[in-house]
């Protein structure tokens, strides 16, 4: 046999395997009718292990037996994905209110005035006075506790990634995200008046904005030292002692408000510099135009397992915007998934993806619902 009758071979045989498929998809929608009319779930780990169990025997080439035991646990969760959509066809949406940022007055955010989630809270909320509190989780205390409508925090930059901190304390309270914003971050170093680059002994900011601005501080030798907020670090500066020979990273509109001196400007290693902040609510709340979903998930330690999670995402069509892990702090090593996806709560496939992860993860949270940038 020549190439391209071993590739008309295997075309052969892929239409015979699709046959089979279809087939065996038909018989999974009379399944999902079976048990909806029956109030059975649609997961049955017993029944699932037997079939791989089985293929692993009837497979006969030890080579081969990992490869089978995939093909099969694919074409299983596919069939689960189905059963769950034609079981949740009519059942209830979220229960949800719409956000009202117009009427909003309680606002609160990290930090001071002249941060950077300052300039990303007025961007949702126009010319409203945020309330400043010291660390970000007394912000999440304050959503949560209902002290405060929203919260605005920041979550990924796009020089230095993840905002581990916040991603942390979405764990730790029950709050929601209702929007993102990207705000462009330009970063300068301030100081005094009379304090000169050459006898700095230390800059401080907060770790992002360090990590944002690695190659201009390594250039000129520059020790820095971490701080809880840019805009904190500046106010610090601000008010030292005139013998401290100390600086701080932070937005121009920050070193102006304080009366700094700006000794450098766009410092950041990347010209096109961005952080994308959330704001958080204790309620769920959706907008109308919302397209995006949060969601936080623990897999377990098994082959597989990632595989399958990112199959039920594509199997639905539904793009995966950004994955994170965190480690969960128990003493262990497990992490715990943030995904962010394309994706509108009141979708069908969208129910029946959640009650998948639902059903069949060790730990599952639905986080909220926004609008993408």
């Amino acid at each position: 046999m020549d190439i391209q009758q071993l590739r008309d071979s295997i075309d052969d045989i892929d239409g015979e395997i699709l046959k089979l498929f279809l087939k065996r998809m038909a018989v999974c929608r009379d399944v999902a009718e079976y048990k909806r009319q029956h109030n059975m779930q649609v997961f049955q780990g017993g029944r699932e292990q037997q079939i791989i169990d089985r293929i692993r025997v009837l497979t006969g080439d030890k080579e081969l037996e990992a490869g089978t035991a995939a093909l099969f646990t694919s074409i299983m969760d596919i069939s689960k994905i189905l059963q769950n959509r034609k079981l949740l066809a009519d059942s209830p949406d979220y229960a949800f209110t719409e956000p009202d940022f117009t009427g909003a007055n309680r606002i609160g955010c990290q930090g001071t005035s002249g941060a950077n989630s300052e300039t990303a809270t007025k961007r949702i909320f126009g010319d409203k006075q945020p309330i400043f509190y010291k660390t970000f989780e007394d912000v999440f205390a304050a959503v949560q506790s209902g002290e405060l409508d929203y919260g605005v925090l920041p979550v990924h930059n796009s020089t230095a990634g993840s905002v581990n901190s916040t991603y942390d304390l979405m764990a730790k309270y029950s709050v929601y995200t209702v929007k993102e914003v990207c705000v462009e971050i330009n970063h300068c170093l301030a100081a005094k008046a009379d304090v000169s680059e050459s006898e700095l002994t230390m800059v401080y900011s907060h770790p992002q904005a360090i990590a944002q601005c690695c190659d201009y501080l390594t250039a000129h030798g520059l020790k820095t030292a971490e701080y809880g907020n840019t805009a904190t670090a500046a106010a610090m500066v601000a008010e030292s002692n005139s013998d401290e020979r100390i600086a701080a990273i932070c937005s121009v509109d920050c070193a102006e408000k304080l009366g700094l001196h700006i000794i450098a400007r766009d410092i950041t290693d990347c010209a096109l510099n961005r952080t994308r902040f959330v704001c958080i609510t204790r309620d769920l709340q959706v907008s109308p135009e919302s397209d995006a979903i949060s969601v936080m998930l623990k897999i377990p330690h098994t082959e597989g397992s990632l595989y399958r999670l990112l199959t039920k995402f594509y199997v639905n069509g539904m793009n995966l915007l950004r994955i994170e892990s965190r480690p969960i702090k128990d003493g262990s090593f497990d992490v715990m998934f943030y995904l962010d996806f394309s994706g509108r709560i009141d979708d069908p496939s969208v129910k029946a993806l959640m009650n998948d992860l639902v059903e069949n993860l060790e730990y599952f949270r639905f986080l909220g619902t926004f609008k993408s940038e």
